[in-house]
Formats: structure tokens, C-alpha cells, sequence
């Protein structure tokens, strides 16, 4: 079954088309992939599906609601939670001043303190250096540590789907291994399904799943990310070798 559903979607800025007609389904538990070079369309891609950048055509179906052009709180309470590129923390904020953030949109709803602070326990024991620290401005943190900050704001709002952008920007690599380790193992504990944007394909490849290849604004592979990773054809579809 599709948690999430894209027919010809068409994003446009001004005159300029970053996106050109593409149409993916991304199975409810499923991990998808999106890599490709710089300007391919994958971060407007990802800003259309959470309801920052309204489309200019086609149509986005997340959990049988059709959401195009829908506000980003409404498809985050159908439980879709953004982690933009950047991490996008709020530095003045403490870390748990910033994980309450995420829960803002279900403020004054029935028994929401206590489905915020159960919610905080479980990102409190998925990152237990959030923990320690939450009293810490949340500028102070390192890049990984804020990284993790994000992906914890996400989880408060229980969502099903979490859509990342550029995960391991700007990171070592051993932290953006933990980063990903974190992320593999809540995917099973709570049956989350992620779209992750990654430029490069090789954290696709040890990751595993499934992997899309945009360039021009087009989805130009789509496959198991392992054998796509390894393949000549891939590499030429990302470098644009052969087109004319």
C-alpha cells in the first residue's frame, strides 16, 4: 500500500522549472533514496511533498488525502514530519525548548502535555545526549548533535513518514554513521517510512533500500539502491554522459 503518491508533479519558480513531471509511490515502512547532482530538484521535490512549495501541476496523495498544495501543518498532522537542510535549529532556544516546538500544532488539544513530555521521553532515550544537555542552548551543540536535535523534533509529532534533507551535510563521517544507525533503528522500532535526500549515492548503496536518480529536474533511474549505486549506467545518468 502507498503512504505517499506523486502523479506529474511540476514545481516552477518564476519561469525557471526545477521539477518536470514526476510521478513516484513510496510504500508505507518503505526507505527511498532521492540522489542526483547539485540543481537536480530534489530538495523543491521534498519542500512540494511537505507543503512548503505548492506545485505548479500534478497531484501529491499522502495517507489517501490528497495534499496538494495543502498548508505544511495540515499534511504534518496527517503525519508527515521535514527535517530541512541545515538543521534549521533554533539557537537561542534550549534543546528541549526546540523539541517542544515540534509539538505546537496539537497545543491545546486533549491530553497533549502528556502525549508532549511521553514523546519527549522516547526522543530523551533514542538520544540520550539530548538529555543531558537540555538545558544547553541549542546553538552551542555541534553539528551532529544538532542534526540529531532536528530528527528528534521530528519524532515528536509520532509521524509516519519523515522526510530529511541532506542528512550528513557537513559532517564527519563516523557521525553521520551514527546519524544514520539512529535513523535505521527507529525506522524498525516505530515503522517509520523515510525520504532521504542525499547528493551522493554512496550512503544510498550502505544504507540500502531503494534508490531514485533525478537530473534536470527529472527522475531519471529508479531501483534497488545497491545494484543502482554500482552500475556504469548510474553513473552516467548522474554526470549526463551520452545526452546530446
Amino acid at each position: 500500500m502507498s503512504l505517499l503518491k506523486l502523479a506529474d508533479v511540476t514545481i516552477r519558480y518564476g519561469r525557471l522549472t526545477a521539477v518536470r513531471s514526476v510521478s513516484l509511490s513510496l510504500a508505507e515502512g518503505e526507505i527511498l533514496f532521492i540522489t542526483g547532482p547539485n540543481g537536480a530538484g530534489k530538495s523543491s521535490l521534498l519542500r512540494a511533498i511537505a507543503g512548503v512549495t505548492p506545485p505548479a501541476g500534478g497531484r501529491i496523495d499522502f495517507a489517501d488525502h490528497d495534499v496538494t498544495g495543502r498548508a505544511p501543518e495540515d499534511i504534518a498532522r496527517l503525519g508527515l514530519s521535514m527535517v530541512p537542510e541545515g538543521r534549521d535549529v533554533f539557537g537561542s532556544l534550549t534543546i528541549e525548548e526546540n523539541l517542544l516546538v515540534g509539538t505546537g500544532m496539537h497545543a491545546g488539544e486533549r491530553g497533549w502535555r502528556a502525549r508532549a513530555a511521553s514523546a519527549l521521553e522516547e526522543v530523551y532515550a533514542t538520544f540520550p545526549i539530548l538529555k543531558d544537555r537540555r538545558n544547553a542552548q541549542a546553538g552551542l551543540l555541534s553539528g551532529g548533535q544538532q542534526q540529531m536535535l532536528v530528527i528528534g523534533r521530528a519524532l515528536m509529532t509520532n509521524p509516519r513518514l519523515i522526510a530529511i534533507d541532506e542528512p550528513s551535510l557537513g559532517l564527519a563521517p563516523n557521525i553521520t554513521d551514527q546519524v544514520y544507525e539512529r535513523l535505521i533503528a527507529l525506522r524498525r522500532q516505530r515503522a517509520l517510512t523515510l525520504l532521504i535526500v542525499e547528493q551522493s549515492s554512496t550512503r544510498a548503496m550502505m544504507v540500502g533500500g531503494r534508490m531514485i536518480l533525478m537530473r534536470g529536474g527529472q527522475v531519471m533511474m529508479d531501483g534497488d539502491a545497491s545494484a543502482m549505486g554500482q552500475s556504469e549506467a548510474m553513473q552516467d545518468a548522474y554526470f549526463g554522459y551520452g545526452e546530446h
